[in-house]
């Protein structure tokens, strides 16, 4: 392998490294504050996904040609999803208790399914690189929550939403640092 792909792959993993570890302390945060007032749990879950959001659309841009078009433009959708989510959340702050709660479930529960199957493609369409498991592993789960999420009705998210949150980033930073770090490895 010559010098500057040996570079430009130690670069990409050391990104893709650090989107994982991003996204692990984000889940132990969301984790740690899971019953704080909805519009506190909405304000840090819509900073969490419009950082998301733009993590993720870098690195897919960075990895675009490591993954089919079809993949690709699949975790740009996502991606875009986590950015409009956020910029949606962070504009109801304002509205009654109930509205950004609800906006949040809404919002949390379609991201979540798509990003749970986007995960499940790549990790499916990928399973000869070691540790392809967690990927699918974490689409899984996150297809669950997704579906968890839209099914609750308001009084029950205020008191689990954080929890479910906390989860599914745990389970993606999981992935990053065990499965799709491993695409740049030398």
């Amino acid at each position: 392998m010559h010098t500057s792909a040996m570079a430009a792959a130690a670069s990409l993993r050391a990104f893709t490294l650090f989107e994982g570890a991003l996204m692990l302390v984000l889940g132990v945060l969301a984790l740690a504050f899971p019953v704080l007032a909805s519009k506190w749990v909405t304000a840090v879950v819509a900073g969490a996904f419009l950082v998301g959001g733009l993590m993720g659309w870098i690195d897919n841009l960075l990895r675009a040609r490591l993954l089919s078009r079809w993949l690709t433009f699949w975790r740009l959708v996502v991606s875009t999803l986590f950015l409009v989510a956020g910029g949606s959340m962070i504009q109801q702050l304002g509205a009654p208790e109930t509205a950004p709660v609800a906006t949040l479930a809404l919002a949390i529960g379609v991201v979540f399914l798509l990003e749970g199957l986007v995960a499940l493609g790549v990790s499916l369409s990928h399973r000869q690189v070691r540790g392809w498991g967690w990927g699918l592993l974490n689409g899984l789960v996150t297809v669950l929550l997704g579906l968890l999420i839209l099914s609750m009705g308001s009084s029950g998210l205020l008191s689990v939403l954080g929890l479910l949150v906390g989860v599914s980033f745990l389970f993606s930073g999981i992935d990053l640092l065990r499965f799709s770090a491993r695409f740049h490895d030398p």
